[in-house]
């Protein structure tokens, strides 16, 4: 009951984020019964119903090819989906600001036009027009004229007259056109032009930043080198080197090629041991398998240890390890090993309770000695209070992809005690990876991908 209550309230966001999109997208910026209108109404279907098929063809068993053909644009949707909302809400505080910036632009032109067009005072004052030329007689030479005799007034009138220049006929003024109804605007309307520049511009920010966070990803992961001081590591392990690597993801999007590049990256910081700290895959032996076969390429002095993650109990948790077993790992499944100055553990995964083979930190660490370091490889942080309670020195652990999008690190936070990096719980320190794949959407903003030499350090070298 609680599941389908929370699926439909998943599902109507969704679908209000996905309205909000449209409106912004095409609604505000097509014309109606218009190609692009139509294309983004159909986009705007069919683009959701891609997600949901990519995020429940593993689990409802579709074959391996069909999840492969969904979850690129199914996945990658997610992702634009996120940027395109963020940038869009920045939008809608730009977009007043745009209107009232266009609006007194446009004031202050028809002020500047109506004063032009108002003409000169001896344009419309209707006094006649002087003809080039001709001289008019006055007022004096008039009244003079009229004090010589009766006939004078008659004569210099009729002289005024017949000398007078005839009235210029002014031409007729061109009826105005009325604009036709089916003539288009010369120009789109103010809050059209602005909805188009906002929405281009937040689908530039949006698809860029997908692209470059998915470029990250199929570029391969980075390697970051950080120094871990034991208190009780002996002399004779100063120095000793763990390629630290979790959450590789090997799935419909990441395979193969993903895994070899992962391998190689690991082989080339030559360590003393490598420990993939869960999730090494989203799918089954039988459809991925072959995409795994390249760890066993890792070499590493002391050897190479796997621990489960949540997703491997989603995709057959004991044929997986003995898969990775058969590669050259070594499984810590709530078990230990002595290496030269330090005692390695490993638990099962939490989400292995389910199961019956969860966490079991007693078989790990109980019987051991407490004077030697130990260091624990466990996949979610937030099992790091049952280390410290048993002694533990280092956890080693990774789950929460550092974010993996912004500001899905801010999620990340309210769930586990640490996102990403080092920190310190009482005498336990606590190093959490970003992972070297990713889940969903092949995409990363704002948490790189990484594999990290962890060096430790003994304080008596």
């Amino acid at each position: 009951m609680v599941f389908a209550l929370v699926a439909l309230v998943v599902l109507a966001l969704l679908g209000a984020v996905h309205r909000y999109v449209w409106r912004r997208f095409v609604g505000d910026t097509t014309a109606p019964g218009s190609r692009l209108r139509r294309a983004g109404t159909v986009a705007a279907f069919v683009l959701p119903l891609l997600s949901v098929g990519a995020m429940t063809s593993g689990r409802v068993g579709a074959p391996f090819w069909l999840q492969q053909v969904l979850a690129w644009p199914g996945f990658l949707w997610l992702a634009c989906l996120l940027y395109l909302t963020l940038a869009l809400l920045v939008g809608e505080v730009v977009r007043p600001v745009l209107l009232r910036i266009l609006a007194r632009r446009d004031t202050a032109r028809a002020g500047a036009e109506s004063g032009t067009s108002s003409g000169t005072p001896a344009e419309t004052s209707g006094t006649p027009t002087e003809v080039p030329g001709e001289t008019r007689p006055r007022t004096e030479e008039l009244v003079k004229s009229g004090s010589a005799g009766v006939s004078a007034p008659s004569d210099a009138v009729a002289r005024t007259a017949s000398d007078a220049p005839s009235p210029v006929a002014e031409p007729e003024a061109e009826p105005v056109k009325e604009p036709s109804a089916a003539t288009p605007a010369p120009h789109p309307s103010r809050r059209l032009f602005v909805s188009r520049v906002v929405g281009g511009a937040a689908a530039a920010a949006g698809l860029a930043t997908v692209g470059y966070g998915a470029y990250g990803v199929l570029r391969g992961p980075s390697v970051r080198r950080i120094t871990v001081p034991l208190a009780k590591l002996p002399r004779a392990a100063h120095g000793f080197r763990i390629a630290v690597v979790s959450d590789i993801h090997i799935g419909p999007i990441l395979g193969r090629a993903h895994t070899r590049r992962i391998v190689d990256t690991i082989n080339a910081t030559s360590p003393d041991l490598v420990a993939v700290v869960g999730d090494l895959v989203d799918g089954s032996v039988a459809d991925l398998g072959s995409a795994a076969e390249p760890l066993a390429a890792l070499r590493a002095r002391h050897g190479s240890y796997f621990v489960t993650g949540n997703h491997e109990y989603f995709s057959g948790a004991e044929q997986w390890v003995d898969h990775v077993r058969e590669l050259g790992l070594v499984p810590l499944e709530n078990a230990r090993v002595e290496i030269a100055g330090f005692d390695l553990a490993g638990v099962n995964d939490i989400a292995g309770e389910t199961e019956g083979q969860g966490p079991d930190f007693g078989s790990a660490l109980g019987d051991r000695d407490r004077g030697r370091a130990a260091v624990l490889m466990a996949h979610q942080p937030v099992v790091i209070h049952d280390a410290v309670e048993h002694g533990v020195d280092l956890q080693l652990s990774g789950h929460t992809h550092g974010g993996q999008l912004w500001p899905g690190n801010l999620l990340a936070e309210l769930a586990n005690p640490t996102v990403a990096g080092l920190e310190r719980y009482g005498d336990t320190q606590l190093f959490v990876s970003r992972g070297a794949g990713a889940w969903g959407p092949p995409v990363r903003v704002g948490a790189p991908s990484d594999i990290t030499v962890v060096e430790l350090a003994s304080r008596q070298a």
